[in-house]
């Protein structure tokens, strides 16, 4: 809008404006303080001719919103408008429960075959940690190459660490 501020006629510009803004609000009821400075009329080329159901457009944006796991929260809009397909919009970071359960599994049968610790640092240490078999519960998913880093989400990235380690660890 602002390279046409001068121009004499913006009728054309004021029209497809006003058409991104009423998409908008067709598609989504709530507004939220994370929808300004998206590409609006990005969003509006690519997915302006895709059918919504604006009541489950907004249920959705709730519960995503709501999740803890979320860390990205403007890259929800175009999650939900692309189908919730593309999840990495999201900037989810957290293993899912069957990732952590058949880490967990595969480096403690490792851990007790060898006699050490089923936490990987735990093993490298000599203290009174060396040999010990964390349960489960008391371990966290962590991500082997970091995800700042580019690391991915997924099982071959994944290895369980005792809670204190692996708060300890950062961003290595």
């Amino acid at each position: 809008m602002a390279l046409h501020r001068h121009d004499k006629n913006i009728t054309e510009l004021e029209t497809y404006f006003n058409s991104v803004i009423d998409w908008i609000d067709s598609v989504f009821i709530d507004v939220e303080k994370e929808m300004k400075g998206l590409d609006w009329g990005a969003l509006y080329e690519r997915f302006h001719e895709q059918p919504y159901n604006p009541q489950h457009i907004s249920q959705r944006l709730h519960e995503l919103y709501a999740d803890f796991d979320v860390k990205n929260k403007r890259g929800i809009y175009q999650y939900l408008l692309g189908g919730e397909t593309d999840k990495k919009l999201l900037d989810i970071r957290i293993f899912n429960e069957p990732t952590k359960r058949s880490t967990y599994a595969t480096q403690t049968a490792d851990a007790e075959k060898q006699g050490t610790s089923n936490c990987p640092l735990c093993a490298l240490e000599n203290t009174g940690n060396k040999t010990k078999i964390w349960k489960l519960s008391e371990m966290e998913a962590d991500h082997v190459s970091a995800w700042s880093k580019g690391g991915a989400t997924n099982s071959s990235n994944c290895q369980m660490l005792c809670k204190t380690h692996n708060r300890a660890k950062g961003n290595r």
